[in-house]
């Protein structure tokens, strides 16, 4: 007999949501991660006494009030509020697009006065490209264009998603915004979603509760291990890169990546703000994070003397490197298709998360993911 019930490869926010689950169904398993702590990339490293997003800036929201109250069941989230700036060279604006950004950007007092300036400027952009004899957008630009007009693209959009992206924004397919938000009301609130925050004392301990009780391993290699660690269980939670399961049968899929240059400050106060977004091309980081806004406000800001931000670069992914955002084009798109059909003749395996779906999830959708797929084994 196998040792385990499940044997869950990965303790990033999926597998921990498999392995609290099964725990509760009284289900013996290990988690495993090669990485050498737990939580994925919401883990975070206390700097200074400030929780620091050691994989980037991780907000928490949703409009599924299950996957709001299974959270904070765990713990309790705080009050935190994303409402980020853009710095366009010496320029401030507010995001997401909305009153203020306009006000900021035209000079313009109420939503009439925005919404005929943005019309004057989208009008511009069609006819350009009628002009041009093209009747739809054939790339990123055209369609940022003709969703937001010249000035804020070019001061707010253009720079930034190059460097997201490193290629130009005539190369991307236009899929990749085939929206933009636009409010006409004066709200920083980047997201829509009724429920938002932060967890009080950081993201560790939201897995710290997940997994309480639950066997887990760091630092160990699935793959150099593959044929022991399977033996151990009936079934196995695989959550790490599908391609790399099936050992690149059909190729590598393409992902980008980020890179972080973090600074301990002797200031209390660095830039006023969680999120920054520097959107100029000139610029080499795409934003600067600054960790104590997530968890620290009014006066607690100030009680702290130090610090900690981070610089995020965004790169092409390459081996050794972790993988970040799948880049969904069409050549991915289809390669994924084909790891898929080999994951479903899986007998045992469940594949599940980001990596192993090949699919950019917001955190709240990784947990709706799981418990989904967890019904599913429960019928």
């Amino acid at each position: 007999m196998a040792e385990y019930d499940f044997l869950i490869v990965g303790a990033g926010l999926y597998g921990c949501v498999f392995a609290h689950e099964l725990k509760k169904l009284g289900k013996k398993c290990l988690v495993i991660d090669k990485r050498a702590h737990l939580g994925g990339n919401v883990y975070c490293e206390e700097t200074e006494g400030i929780n620091v997003h050691k994989y980037g800036a991780h907000i928490f929201h949703t409009s599924n009030k299950k996957v709001w109250s299974y959270v904070n069941d765990i713990v309790e989230f705080n009050r935190y509020t994303n409402s980020p700036v853009a710095r366009y060279k010496d320029e401030l604006y507010n995001l997401p697009f909305n009153m203020n950004t306009f006000a900021q950007m035209w000079g313009v007092k109420t939503p009439d006065e925005a919404q005929k300036k943005l019309d004057e400027q989208k009008a511009d952009a069609l006819a350009s490209m009628k002009a041009a004899g093209v009747s739809e957008p054939r790339n990123l630009e055209e369609q940022a264009l003709t969703l937001i007009g010249k000035d804020i693209y070019e001061k707010l959009i253009k720079g930034y998603t190059e460097k997201q992206w490193g290629r130009k924004c005539t190369e991307l397919s236009a899929f990749i915004i085939k929206r933009l938000p636009v409010r006409m009301v004066f709200d920083n609130n980047y997201f829509n979603d009724t429920y938002q925050g932060i967890p009080i004392g950081g993201y560790n301990k939201l897995i710290e509760g997940l997994i309480e009780g639950v066997e887990t391993r760091t630092g160990v290699d699935y793959f150099a291990n593959k044929a022991e660690l399977d033996a151990k269980a009936d079934k196995i939670v695989f959550t790490g890169k599908i391609d790399e399961y099936f050992g690149y049968e059909y190729g590598n899929l393409q992902y980008r990546t980020v890179r972080f240059e973090t600074e301990v400050l002797d200031t209390p106060n660095y830039q006023g703000n969680a999120v920054v977004n520097y959107t100029e091309r000139e610029v080499p980081y795409t934003r600067v994070i600054e960790h104590k806004h997530f968890e620290m406000f009014g006066q607690e800001v100030y009680d702290n003397p130090k610090t900690v931000i981070s610089k995020e670069y965004s790169t092409e992914w390459k081996p050794g490197m972790e993988p970040y955002y799948p880049v969904n084009d069409k050549q991915n798109t289809e390669l994924y298709a084909k790891y898929k059909e080999l994951a479903d003749k899986e007998q045992n395996v469940i594949f599940g998360g980001r990596l192993a779906e090949y699919k950019y999830y917001d955190m709240d959708d990784v947990i709706e993911a799981a418990l989904g797929a967890l019904d599913g084994i429960i019928k």
